[in-house]
């Protein structure tokens, strides 16, 4: 298996279609299983995975108060994820008006990795880009450096 250099990757961000399996659990409940995501690859970041709107348990995901602004993506509202007595406050996001060049991840889904209970890429578990504000899944298919490591302060 090949690995991919995130610092090869694009910036301003690339946006595309990809074939991994991704599932996702919160809560002992899925919140995600499935194929056909989309990914973001930009530099020095490991891929942030948009999920469909058609196959995310949205039962589980409850509005939360606040957005972002994101120089390439335009507005991201979040959502809270929620299974009984378990709630994690804005851990997932959506861009429901992105701009044009990320038109196609309007009303997709995103979510920080390291605030569910775990997240696989092709049935290997995924760790979670360093630093509270990023998104980033790490694979054994992306090599860093990464944004947010703490061990390389030049990419905080």
């Amino acid at each position: 298996m090949s690995t991919e250099r995130v610092a090869d990757y694009p910036r301003p961000p690339r946006l595309e279609p990809s074939a991994d399996h991704v599932f996702v659990k919160f809560g002992g409940e899925i919140l995600f299983d499935g194929e056909g995501c989309m990914r973001v690859l930009e530099t020095f970041h490991p891929p942030t995975y948009y999920l469909s709107p058609d196959k995310i348990n949205r039962k589980l995901l409850i509005p939360s108060a606040g957005r972002s602004f994101c120089e390439w993506k335009g507005v991201a509202d979040y959502f809270d994820v929620v299974v009984r007595e378990n709630r994690v406050h804005r851990a997932v996001w959506c861009y429901s008006s992105p701009t044009e060049s990320f038109k196609e991840i309007s009303g997709w889904f995103a979510l920080y990795p390291g605030l569910m209970d775990g997240c696989w890429l092709n049935g290997e578990k995924v760790t979670a880009q360093p630093g509270g504000f990023y998104g980033g899944w790490i694979s054994s298919a992306v090599e860093g450096p990464f944004k947010g490591d703490p061990n390389h302060p030049e990419l905080i």
